[in-house]
């Protein structure tokens, strides 16, 4: 939007007698919820907010936002206003930001404000390193080393909460880099397994025996119906044939037109297609040579995968 700040477009949207075809004009579409407050300011004549607190104070009191018991979904500072809601069907998250914030937290935003797909796949050259300093999970296969590979699934009910937002963040395979991490994921004999993350049990059983590349098991995760991936298969065996082969038979013959797939030596990304309704969820895995020459989207991305609210970690 052409405002300086997030106080400035609130201030804009007083003027106008249709919020929600002004919305719909300057966001591109409906955003969950928002037009609440401009409502209120017709109903009742809201005096328009001078200062970021009294902005704040206007949203605490008229933004209409669910499953908010303690007044912790809206979240307004001086240059970005973060709101968490849902919609009866999933949970969402919007956001406004200044150039102000993009700026000077780029390791915080720079994943919210990436707007293409897919992401940026050139890597590093081999040696350079990456410090996350976000919360992950480890899983490891392999003694630890320089290099890592880290997988970022952003699911419709991920089965870790069974919700889309409050992720349990991302999971990290120390010690290992894209290329080599099919071969170990699917010789692990970890009597554990069962332990592991969702996401690191569904991309072994989406290895086929054999396999040394990473991208075929994210083709086959293309090619799952449905919305949420019960974890009833991956949580009854361990075996690595038996899962893959049960994994198998769940899958579509085909991969549909709309599935999202790029695949690339230090970065795989996969949009698997749910319906129009939902859209797409999506699963990045790339290692510490993405990483390091994208640093402020890596950790952006990480962030996002622990909480919704990029300030928040």
């Amino acid at each position: 939007m052409p405002d300086e700040t997030v106080l400035d477009w609130f201030r804009r949207g007083w003027e106008h007698d249709d919020p929600d075809a002004w919305i719909d004009s300057e966001l591109g579409g409906d955003v969950y919820g928002l037009g609440s407050i401009f409502e209120e300011v017709r109903k009742h004549g809201l005096p328009q907010p001078e200062t970021i607190d009294e902005l704040r104070e206007l949203l605490n009191e008229h933004l209409w936002v669910e499953g908010d018991d303690d007044g912790a979904f809206i979240r307004l500072g001086e240059h970005a206003l973060r709101v968490r809601t849902d919609d009866d069907e999933v949970d969402l998250a919007y956001y406004f930001v200044d150039d102000v914030a993009a700026t000077a937290s780029p390791d915080r935003l720079a994943f919210l404000l990436h707007d293409t797909w897919p992401l940026p796949f050139s890597a590093a050259t081999e040696g350079r390193t990456f410090d996350h300093g976000v919360p992950v999970r480890t899983v490891r296969l392999v003694p630890p080393g320089p290099e890592s590979v880290f997988s970022v699934r952003l699911c419709w009910e991920s089965p870790d909460t069974d919700r889309n937002l409050d992720l349990a963040g991302a999971t990290v395979f120390p010690g290992l880099n894209l290329p080599g991490l099919a071969t170990q994921l699917r010789c692990a004999e970890d009597p554990d397994i069962r332990r592991w993350p969702h996401d690191a049990r569904l991309l072994r059983a989406l290895v086929a025996p054999r396999e040394t590349d990473i991208g075929p098991a994210l083709e086959r995760y293309a090619r799952l119906p449905g919305y949420a991936l019960t974890p009833t298969i991956l949580d009854r065996t361990s075996t690595h044939d038996t899962v893959h082969r049960e994994m198998r038979e769940m899958m579509s013959v085909q991969r549909p037109a709309e599935a999202l797939l790029r695949l690339d030596p230090h970065i795989a990304q996969v949009g698997r297609y749910i319906d129009n309704f939902f859209g797409f969820d999506q699963w990045f895995v790339f290692d510490t040579r993405w990483a390091a020459a994208h640093p402020d989207l890596a950790r952006s991305l990480l962030r996002y995968a622990a909480d919704w609210d990029p300030y928040a970690t």
